[in-house]
């Protein structure tokens, strides 16, 4: 193949990580501002029409029988937990790998996370949970990160066989599934996140929890507002969580794009596989025949990754790594009590991930050119 060579985008780049500005382009913010000026007469901005819309939507598209908006990831997560009755010196089960909002999550309840580590697919190792069980042990919350799912079968017998909840961490998993069983319908309740740079997207933050339990989802629903019943009934102590109403309304735009947003990205995930797996020095991540990964994130494991880093940005691609520093080692959060070396997978997954470009809006050429930026490296 003759070597490749791209112009560069307006941001540098020649193949940039963000997608924003082709799928908000000029044509697509007019036709969403119109939605907006038609919208914004009503007055509806509380828990309005396009909310009950929107979660209708979103409830059908993962498959459950309810869907309550909030106002971000990490709050559905959170109520989740609250719902269950997770509070001060509980202990919540989950993985090392994650980002903070998941812990977050649990430490905003003061409760304690309890991490296991992870496999090569980057989501929690379902064989080390059952000995991290205690009497403190409240709650599950696997994480499917990057896209990735967790072994969710063998999570749930444990979780079955211990009668404990579990809360899935789906923020970064929209329509991932194992054998067609959808990310976020095996647990208690499932936690969506609509952060600007996730698969189903809005404009600032928002988030959704689904669940098949209608009492579970009443609570919840409460919860997000107040602890209010009705108006003037305030039946438990909640919070303002609620998803509002001028963001449902891009995500009632949006969500009928999402099986095209999926399906690229994992023809574009499929595409850099051939190319980078035939690379020496590249190691592809785990993959399953029985599930479907969404590829929230494109994520392999490279030797020398740091160097790899800076020659990839240096051509124009822009790379990144998530997470460079594995969360139980973060300051904020010493006073778990973990160090350095409690989970090596972890450890490895830090010291050698690196994450490309592989959203929707990519042509095969920046895909093809990405794929050569690699080569050379290693052929330097």
């Amino acid at each position: 193949m003759s070597r490749i060579d791209l112009p560069a985008q307006p941001n540098g780049y020649k193949v940039q990580w963000s997608y924003l500005p082709k799928q908000f382009s000029a044509e697509n913010i007019e036709e969403i501002l119109d939605l907006f000026r038609k919208f914004v007469p009503t007055g509806d901005f509380t828990l309005g029409k396009p909310v009950r819309e929107f979660e209708e939507k979103f409830a059908a598209m993962i498959g459950t029988r309810h869907s309550i908006g909030v106002n971000s990831g990490t709050d559905a997560i959170k109520l989740g937990l609250k719902a269950l009755g997770v509070g001060p010196g509980d202990e919540v089960i989950t993985t090392a790998n994650t980002f903070i909002a998941t812990v977050g999550a649990i430490g905003e309840l003061f409760a304690k996370p309890v991490f296991v580590d992870c496999t090569d697919n980057f989501c929690m190792d379902v064989s080390q949970v059952e000995a991290r069980i205690t009497k403190k042990t409240k709650a599950i919350v696997p994480v499917h990160l990057a896209g990735q799912m967790t072994n969710m079968p063998a999570l749930m017998e444990v979780a079955k066989k211990h009668n404990l909840p579990v809360v899935e961490d789906s923020c970064q998993c929209i329509l991932g599934n194992i054998e067609g069983k959808n990310s976020g319908t095996y647990g208690r309740s499932g936690a969506f996140s609509l952060h600007p740079l996730k698969n189903l997207n809005v404009w600032s933050d928002g988030g959704m929890i689904v669940t098949d339990d209608d009492d579970f989802a009443t609570e919840l629903r409460q919860l997000r507002n107040h602890g209010l019943a009705g108006r003037d009934s305030v039946v438990r102590m909640g919070c303002n969580s609620r998803l509002d109403s001028i963001q449902a309304v891009v995500g009632n735009w949006l969500i009928n794009q999402v099986d095209f947003i999926t399906n690229t990205r994992i023809r574009n995930a499929a595409y850099l596989d051939r190319g980078l797996s035939r690379i020496p020095g590249i190691k592809l991540p785990q993959r399953f025949n029985n599930r479907k990964l969404v590829f929230h994130l494109y994520i392999v494991f490279a030797e020398r990754r740091d160097e790899l880093v800076a020659h990839c940005k240096k051509q124009g691609v822009e790379v990144k790594v998530h997470y460079p520093v594995p969360l139980y080692q973060q300051e904020g959060l010493r006073q778990y009590g973990y160090k350095k070396g409690d989970f090596p997978v972890t450890d490895r997954h830090a010291a050698t991930m690196i994450s490309f470009p592989a959203h929707e809006h990519l042509t095969e050429e920046q895909l093809a050119y990405t794929v050569q930026t690699v080569e050379e490296f290693y052929e330097a």
